[in-house]
């Protein structure tokens, strides 16, 4: 009887696919990052069926690749050689939401759209909002401690998770954090988990923290610029004057022109870059107004601040069409540095320099605001591998950052797309920390191994 057998009659019926085509539906995320071929998949439906698969995978060796929506842009979601995929998509229940405790309790695969959706049928809202919101999970979210449009006001997912149900690599089961909203016993294990990318444990609940949904529509702006630049100064000018925006997006030429052939946006020809803005403060269209000024004092072109919430739907879309338009143009190599907000005209300087360097097409958004730049690198879709201009143009990208006092990631995670680079940030002393804390929650090794650090 081969190993996964057992497995399959330790599972209730259907959990375990071994089909072949059904499988490699399972084995990539949305890189280019070329998947292994893994034995099968758990299609999780609770906390004990990944029990069940963790002892399951201690007992037999085999390691375990634990998975969401497969919307990852790191590579971190691929299966390797002989591992099992661990899905917990069908994990989606809100067990609970307490609107006096502000808190809701939720299983790894709820989409992190209908959460918030959840939360504001009761004035509330969940705040992290990664562009891929209306697909991506809140399992994922955690494992990469996902950002977004909001992060720039509210912070990333670490900053709303309060505590954690994990399964561990033998299947033991480890409650994390707390219900309240300070708390300080013990190392923070929470923290730990959220941005581990599934390489210490599988996350099966979570306890997130919600927010007071603003009482009124927020004020939107766009502003566009001759160059990308000055649309960084504008953004430096409003962070420095204490605007406080609850998004601040910066969109370069190559992206919008992307969106423009796609969508018809009606693009002019002297448009370099375009920075959308938003306050939901009690005095949201007076802030607007004064950071419409400060891009105009920065050298924007034009500016508009929208009148309707369908107005803020269609800035916000546009934004959020980014990486579909990126995507029609070729494969693409999606990164996320992130640098000191006083250092993002310097970062951004940097990356034209870069593209026009090695010949190599780049498109760059950013959440802007808390200096946290996605330059994506396009190449021939069909290519196994990124051509070897395209890996000197990263290098050049990422060694940059550093210089600058940033990081190689501000929330995709490091996947694999990363791990080249990790030694120029860690360092041997880093290194070797993070590899301990592994060998304490994963002694075989076993969970998404060759992902993270």
């Amino acid at each position: 009887m081969r190993p996964i057998d057992a497995l399959v009659n330790s599972l209730p019926g259907g959990r375990v696919v071994t089909d072949p085509d059904v499988i490699d539906s399972y084995a990539r995320d949305r890189t280019f990052v070329a998947p292994g071929k893994p034995l099968g998949v758990v299609l999780a439906a609770s906390r004990d069926d990944v029990v069940t698969t963790m002892r399951w995978a201690t007992e037999h060796r085999v390691p375990v690749v634990p998975r969401g929506a497969g919307t990852g842009l790191a590579g971190g979601a691929t299966a390797s050689d002989g591992s099992l995929v661990l899905s917990l998509a069908r994990m989606t229940a809100i067990r609970e939401l307490s609107p006096v405790d502000e808190i809701a309790v939720v299983e790894p695969g709820v989409i992190t759209a209908d959460l918030d959706r959840a939360a504001r049928e009761h004035g509330l809202m969940y705040a992290p909002d990664p562009s891929s919101y209306e697909i991506s999970t809140i399992g994922g979210n955690l494992a990469t401690n996902a950002g977004g449009l909001r992060c720039v006001k509210y912070g990333v997912t670490r900053d709303s998770a309060l505590g954690l149900e994990v399964v561990l690599a033998d299947g033991r089961v480890l409650d994390t954090g707390r219900r309240t909203m300070k708390g300080v016993t013990g190392y923070d294990l929470t923290g730990l988990f959220v941005g581990s990318e599934g390489t210490l444990g599988v996350i099966t609940s979570a306890t997130v923290r919600l927010r007071r949904a603003p009482a009124a529509p927020p004020a939107t702006f766009a502003a566009e610029f001759g160059s990308l630049r000055d649309a960084g100064a504008a953004v430096t000018a409003i962070m420095a004057a204490g605007c406080q925006p609850s998004l601040m997006e910066l969109l370069d030429r190559a992206t919008l022109k992307a969106i423009d052939d796609w969508r018809n946006i009606g693009l002019e020809p002297a448009t370099m870059a375009m920075l959308i803005g938003q306050s939901d403060a009690a005095d949201a269209q007076a802030v607007a107004a004064r950071m419409e000024r400060l891009c105009l004092d920065n050298g924007a072109t034009f500016v508009a601040v929208s009148s309707s919430p369908q107005e803020t739907e269609e800035l916000i879309g546009l934004r959020r069409m980014a990486y579909q338009a990126k995507e029609r143009l070729g494969a693409c190599l999606v990164e996320d540095v992130c640098v000191p907000r006083s250092a993002l005209p310097d970062m951004i300087t940097a990356i034209e320099a870069a593209a026009a360097r090695h010949g190599v097409p780049i498109c760059t958004v950013a959440h802007a605001g808390d200096g946290n730049l996605h330059p994506t690198f396009v190449f021939e879709h069909g290519t196994a591998e990124p051509p070897p201009e395209v890996w000197a143009a990263a290098d050049e990208v990422f060694t940059k950052a550093l210089e600058l006092g940033g990081t190689l990631t501000g929330e995709h995670g490091v996947g694999v797309l990363k791990r080249r680079w990790l030694a120029l940030e860690s360092g041997p002393v880093a290194q070797d920390v993070q590899h301990g804390i592994k060998a304490v929650f994963d002694p075989l090794g076993l969970l998404n191994p060759g992902k993270a650090i």
